[in-house]
């Protein structure tokens, strides 16, 4: 099973991609694909066919590697690592030392 440092509801940048340099809460994470869904960006237009309700709108995927951590002081990018406090894992930013999560 493949193991990423993103997860549900946490606090990403885009950096890559027409929504670049926007920031958002990370909706779903799709392992396999090695993609995620961020909430309110990357918005594609579907046609339903079958109802012809026409035109909607849903969150389209986002490479993961396109995307990184908010710094909770500066609100910028960061790039995190893993710390072991006893026996509990956390996620540090690298800029400011701060617990992500």
């Amino acid at each position: 099973m493949k193991k990423f440092k993103v997860k549900k509801s946490d606090r990403v940048y885009i950096l890559a991609g027409k929504e670049k340099g926007k920031t958002g809460v990370i909706k779903k994470v799709l392992v396999e694909a090695n993609r995620v869904i961020v909430e309110g960006l990357n918005q594609v237009v579907c046609f339903n066919k079958k109802t012809r309700e026409g035109m909607t709108t849903k969150e389209a995927s986002i490479h993961i590697s396109n995307v990184a951590h908010v710094d909770p002081v500066s609100s910028k990018p960061t790039r995190v690592k893993v710390v072991m406090n006893g026996d509990v894992k956390q996620i540090v930013a690298k800029k400011s030392g701060k617990v992500i999560r």
